[in-house]
């Protein structure tokens, strides 16, 4: 990995100063609700949370202006909770913020973003992470928005029943009718169709039916590092036609293909081990640990990060990258990319490679504001054109 000069990291933090660090994606509600039952009282993030990738002492040094802070729920647990879950996480973005009011401020729009970072705050906005999050629901889709989620993904790991993830045996092939519809509704109120997660056939079906641009929170590229979760340079020249971004995740796995060959011959063993007739857990748990032992697992680096900005750059244009690096939501960490801290020192590797001062603002956040502010236009024109849509998945998909 390059070692950055003083001078470097200073031309970075000068950068951060003159627009907004959007990152598309922090778990960080989702840690409250493992290790602190949802109460925000019980983790001081104002103090260093050595544990966490996330705190305010660090979000200040990496000079974040603002953040996507993901209110997932999990796929497991049964289905009729994922609603209430949802409002849940929700109630946790909105707990931090009145926390921590001198250094978090709730964003609803583009210009709410921007006002925060002018008076010094974090604008925070809300991400859902899966549509099994509305329950096959319009109406809490809706409402949801009305909470103030600004960007649902589509899918998580697993399907939905309206759309395939890029983790899962393909149904739906893309989308369904009623999955068109999710996304034609999310098109209508404003919010964010993000393309994080699904199948590549979903993105198709949802570049096919979006009447206005898309992102991805957190995705790198295919071409570099073959994990489904990334994107193929075929949907990137569509996001280009579209206008859309793709926020550059820092997950090892999306991030080098050294890693994701490593992940997926260690599952590959794992499987073995468990066809074995005589296999027991205990067994199978030894058998992983000695291949672990004699399979150092690699380390992905912030240059490889980066070399993802160079692709999605070449591929769909300087006007088409961001920054979605998934802390607090990841098991392990590239190499230089160790916590929100290190924004600057991405930052600082742009500079390095020779990035125009003006195309790094826009890879920091001024890409993200761009688009924002498309969605919000386009909704309210069609907002003139049509109503709420009353459509059910049993009228739509039988």
């Amino acid at each position: 990995m390059a070692t950055h000069k003083g001078s470097e990291i200073e031309r970075a933090r000068e950068l951060h100063r003159r627009a907004p660090l959007i990152d598309g994606h922090n778990d960080l509600p989702w840690r409250y609700r493992q290790n602190a039952g949802r109460a925000v009282s019980r983790i001081d993030i104002a103090q260093p949370q050595p544990d966490l990738h996330t705190d305010i002492p660090r979000l200040r040094e990496g000079g974040v202006g603002g953040q996507f802070w993901s209110v997932y729920v999990a796929q497991a647990m049964p289905p009729e909770e994922y609603v209430r879950a949802t409002m849940e996480q929700i109630d946790v973005v909105y707990n931090m913020v009145r926390a921590y009011p001198e250094t978090l401020e709730l964003a609803l729009t583009a210009d709410d973003v921007e006002r925060s970072f002018a008076s010094g705050r974090i604008g925070s906005l809300i991400g859902i992470e899966g549509g099994h999050s509305i329950d096959n629901s319009l109406g809490a889709l809706r409402m949801f928005f009305r909470l103030g989620a600004r960007y649902m993904t589509l899918t998580h790991f697993k399907n939905v029943d309206w759309a395939d993830s890029c983790t899962d045996d393909p149904r739906a092939d893309g989308l369904t009718p009623f999955g068109q519809e999710v996304v034609r509704e999310m098109n209508r109120l404003g919010m964010l169709v993000d393309l994080s997660h699904v199948s590549a056939d979903t993105m198709r079906a949802a570049l096919d039916t979006v009447d206005a641009p898309v992102v991805f929170s957190h995705s790198s590229a295919r071409a570099l590092t073959g994990h489904p979760r990334n994107v193929p340079d075929d949907v990137l020249a569509r996001v280009h036609e579209n206008n859309g971004v793709v926020m550059a995740s820092f997950v090892p796995g999306f991030s080098s293909q050294e890693v994701y060959v490593h992940t997926q011959s260690r599952d590959a063993e794992r499987q073995r081990l468990e066809t074995d007739p005589s296999a027991t857990e205990e067994s199978v748990n030894a058998g992983v640990e000695q291949w672990d032992a004699d399979h150092p697992e690699p380390r992905a680096s912030l240059s490889d990060a980066a070399d993802h900005i160079d692709h999605i750059r070449d591929v769909a244009g300087i006007d088409h990258v961001g920054i979605g690096a998934d802390f607090d939501g990841i098991g392990s960490v590239p190499v230089g990319l160790e916590d929100v801290s290190k924004y600057v020192h991405l930052t600082a590797e742009l500079i390095r490679r020779e990035y125009e001062e003006e195309d790094i603002l826009k890879i920091l956040g001024r890409n993200v504001l761009r688009v924002m502010r498309s969605v919000e236009v386009q909704a309210g024109r069609l907002k003139e054109d049509r109503g709420p849509s009353e459509a059910l998945i049993e009228d739509l998909d039988g």
